[in-house]
């Protein structure tokens, strides 16, 4: 049995209203259990006219019920009771999504012989019983006009009127109502919408988490679009002005966009069971699946250029119709003085063009912008248009290119960039962009797409709000400007490939800087920015900025103080283009120290090479097995080793070794190797009494030490004599070394001879560590004596270089400077030379 059956039956046995509307409710509930279903079948546009369909006839069969209700078996002809419903907004537009309220308006005729009142007021509490989300409205005829202009959004909604059901008396009735209100002071209602979506627009900008309803290029714009295009010329779609208004081309792939933005809203409904019109994060997998894409990142693609291609439709052709309907006479007689060359003119910072000039030749376009005064611009729908359909040739002639770069030496892209994006050809005229148009960044990080978010940098680095960027900005050359713009608009270029972006980066931008005509060596730079724009701000936010080891591997990447600059201009750009309020005073402090700490040792060129051959250790070192199986937490602690001086003089694999012994030393641990002399290594987590040991073994002569400060408070200390001991002393020698642990031993040494002008002291060596150097005859117990000197000064070796040839000691040291070494520099020289001059 159908419904319309069970419901005749309950009116018969004079079933009251409750049992009516529970038999309504299920049926509602049954019939929107088969949406998913239906959505399989049909989606978009399809989808949401079938909806609406299967909702009119509910709607139908409620009112045939309630009329049967109360007119029992005298029931008139329903054109004769008048009362019309009728379906408003996107109800009325065959466009109603899932979980959308269902916009009604009940219209009425005064009239002695029905009781309308009681009629109206069964049928909507008959349809909130059954748990329809009614939104409604009800008018008499003669009120309609008066309605509207109550209130803007009134008359926005009778625009899409459609009879539902009840008297086509009524309903023509009402027409010829709707025709006076489409008529009713047209300016002042087409003025108030476009000022209704500048503040929606504004509220909901684009985003990669975009309104698809209510957002910019969404389905309020191309709404926008219908409402003007309805009340200027009267029509019932604007599909009625292809060929006139625009190309059936350009409405194709409007339609197109919109047809995704269907899609795409009820597939969200469907998931989120509730009136979900925000894309965000979370429902991307299951979206993705529902409709049928590859990836969540091809599926967002398409949803973002299918919003810029509405927003570029909608805005270009309402401004199209509403011109001419507000002035019918030239608009731009007036402004024969602002007047650019034909068909263009610039009014209060604003560019406009006439509509009636065929497209032109991108060259022609970029000269006229050239021509500007270098400012900030606005650009009017028109001559967006331009842009939009300009005659783009590839591959470019040389000109082109220069046009190009003459318009990156501006003081003001930003304002280009951003026409070029709203037009449709940034990616044709900055060809690195190709594959990351429209391409989103789900990193829970940046607010924008790719292109969006290079712009945006651009527009940060030309509106600086930080002073001392600000000055080193002013500083740059124009050359360096020049550079540093190409770089903040493709430092991003390379994404959304396998290979990391910044190495693609560098191959995209090295292709468009040699075609803007830079010099191979800004080309290099314009490569090494690139490489490491993202650097100093995970150095700055991530590691220790006043480690010498960090400071002098970043600046071995760096390569300069002057890149450092231009390094550390950009990265304010880049933060700043992600989104309002990610620069912080937190990061600004942060970078800005880490700027003064690098810049303090960017003169140190040999110690910079040195960090950058370390890199190149380092990674052979993490590519080898043996370092794989190492735990996380020691492999960490083996990169932050401090000296590279360790790294240069050991293997990688001798390097993993000792970080493997290291990581189970709970107080020391020591081998011998009597190989072409004694070769002793020491590594220790308790104090060694090391001019105890040196002592006890002077009788041998030190051809190296290397002293090296490892991780965990462990040094490893390696001790090499010329001669190899006969086997008979090797076990004493084990128990010197093992009495060395015993800080309160102590030994008589002879005092040699060094001269006060054998021994320097660098205090500024390094922000950590002092220098010591002692360059003096080869004496016995040398090694011994200077030990004990920098035990007696109470400061502690962090590493040691020894080099002793029969005649000379060339001693290295650097001294902690936590020591205070420097401030006891004449004590330690005292204790050196027993006061020798």
């Amino acid at each position: 049995m159908n419904i319309t059956e069970q419901i005749e039956d309950l009116i018969e046995c004079k079933a009251s209203d409750f049992e009516i509307s529970k038999l309504f409710k299920n049926y509602i509930t049954t019939y929107k259990s088969s949406l998913p279903e239906l959505f399989e079948k049909n989606q978009g546009k399809d989808f949401l006219v079938k909806h609406t369909k299967s909702l009119d006839k509910i709607i139908d069969l409620m009112y045939k019920t309630v009329l049967r209700q109360m007119f029992g078996t005298y029931l008139p002809m329903r054109s004769s009771i008048p009362i019309a419903v009728i379906a408003l907004g996107s109800y009325g537009r065959e466009q109603l999504c899932v979980h959308s309220d269902i916009d009604l308006m009940l219209v009425f005729e005064a009239s002695e012989g029905y009781n309308t009142d009681a009629i109206l007021e069964k049928l909507l509490y008959l349809a909130w019983d059954a748990g329809l989300k009614l939104g409604h409205r009800v008018h008499e005829v003669k009120d309609l006009l008066k309605a509207s202009r109550e209130d803007i959004t009134i008359r926005t909604a009778l625009m899409e009127s459609r009879l539902i059901t009840g008297s086509t008396f009524t309903w023509h009735a009402t027409q010829r109502q709707l025709n006076i209100i489409r008529h009713d002071d047209p300016k002042k209602f087409i003025i108030a919408k476009i000022e209704e979506a500048n503040i929606r627009r504004k509220k909901y900008p684009f985003s990669m988490q975009p309104n698809i309803k209510e957002g910019t290029g969404g389905m309020r714009d191309s709404q926008l679009l219908y409402w003007i295009a309805n009340t200027i010329y009267g029509l019932d779609s604007i599909k009625e002005l292809s060929g006139t208004l625009f190309s059936d081309e350009s409405y194709r792939q409007y339609r197109m966009a919109l047809e995704l933005l269907f899609r795409v809203r009820s597939a969200l409904h469907l998931i989120t069971d509730r009136q979900q019109d925000q894309l965000i994060l979370e429902h991307m997998p299951q979206l993705t699946k529902m409709l049928g894409f590859q990836d969540d990142t091809k599926m967002s693609r398409s949803v973002l250029e299918a919003l810029w291609r509405i927003n570029n439709f909608s805005q270009i052709f309402l401004t199209k119709m509403v011109r001419p309907y507000f002035y019918k006479s030239d608009l731009f007689a007036v402004y024969k003085s602002a007047r650019l060359q034909k068909g263009f003119y610039a009014i209060d910072g604003q560019i406009f063009a006439t509509y009636s000039q065929s497209p032109q030749p991108i060259n022609q376009l970029l000269e006229l912008l050239l021509d500007l005064e270098d400012k900030p611009w606005t650009f009017d729908p028109s001559f967006l248009s331009k842009f939009t359909y300009a005659q783009i040739k590839h591959p470019f002639n040389v000109k082109t290119y220069t046009l190009l770069r003459r318009l990156f030496q501006r003081e003001h892209l930003y304002s280009f960039l951003q026409l070029f994006y709203d037009a449709g050809i940034l990616h044709q005229l900055i060809t690195p962009f190709k594959k990351v148009l429209f391409l989103p960044q789900f990193d829970g990080y940046h607010q924008f797409p790719v292109v969006l978010h290079s712009i945006k940098c651009v527009e940060a680095l030309e509106n600086i709000r930080e002073p001392f960027i600000q000055e080193l900005y002013t500083s740059l050359s124009a050359k360096e400007k020049l550079l540093l713009k190409i770089v903040v608009l493709l430092h991003d270029s390379g994404k959304g490939r396998k290979q990391d972006h910044s190495d693609v980066g560098v191959k995209l931008i090295g292709v468009f800087a040699k075609k803007l005509k830079l010099t191979e060596s800004e080309q290099k730079t314009a490569a090494l920015l690139v490489k490491h724009h993202i650097l100093m701000s995970t150095v700055a936010f991530r590691e220790n900025i006043h480690n010498e080891k960090t400071l002098y591997k970043f600046m071995s990447n760096v390569q300069g103080a002057e890149n450092l600059k231009l390094l550390y201009i950009l990265t304010y750009a880049d933060i700043n283009g992600v989104g309002p309020g990610t620069f912080s005073s937190f990061s600004s402090k942060l970078l800005k120290e880490l700027y003064f700490e690098a810049l303090d040792i960017s003169e140190q060129s040999l110690r910079i090479t040195d960090a950058a051959k370390r890199l190149i250790i380092e990674r052979r070192i993490q590519k080898l097995a043996a370092y794989k199986a190492l735990p996380k937490m020691v492999q960490k602690k083996t990169l932050m080793i401090e000296s590279n001086l360790f790294f240069f003089k050991n293997t990688p694999e001798e390097i993993i070794n000792i970080a493997r012994i290291s990581r189970d030393i709970k107080t020391f641990t020591y081998t011998m190797k009597m190989e072409n002399g004694l070769s002793i290594e020491i590594m220790r987590k308790v104090p060694l009494n090391l001019s105890y040991l040196l002592g006890k073994l002077n009788y041998m002569d030190i051809i190296s030490m290397e002293v090296f400060t490892l991780f965990d408070n462990i040094k490893y200390f390696k001790i090499d004599f010329l001669q190899a001991p006969s086997s008979d002393l090797y076990e004493s020698i084990r128990e010197i070394i093992e009495d060395s642990f015993d800080m309160s031993l102590s030994i008589s040494l002879e005092h040699p001879v060094i001269h006060h002008q054998e021994i320097s002291i660098d205090c500024e060596h390094s922000k950590a560590y002092a220098a010591l150097a002692v360059h003096t005859a080869n004496q016995r117990g040398l090694l011994a004596f200077i030990v004990k000197c920098l035990d007696d000064a109470d400061m502690h070796i962090a590493t040691a270089k020894i080099d002793t040839t029969k005649k000379r000691a060339r001693d290295h040291f650097l001294i902690e400077k936590e020591a205070h070494m420097c401030d006891n520099s004449k004590q330690l020289i005292t204790l050196l030379t027993k006061g020798k001059n």
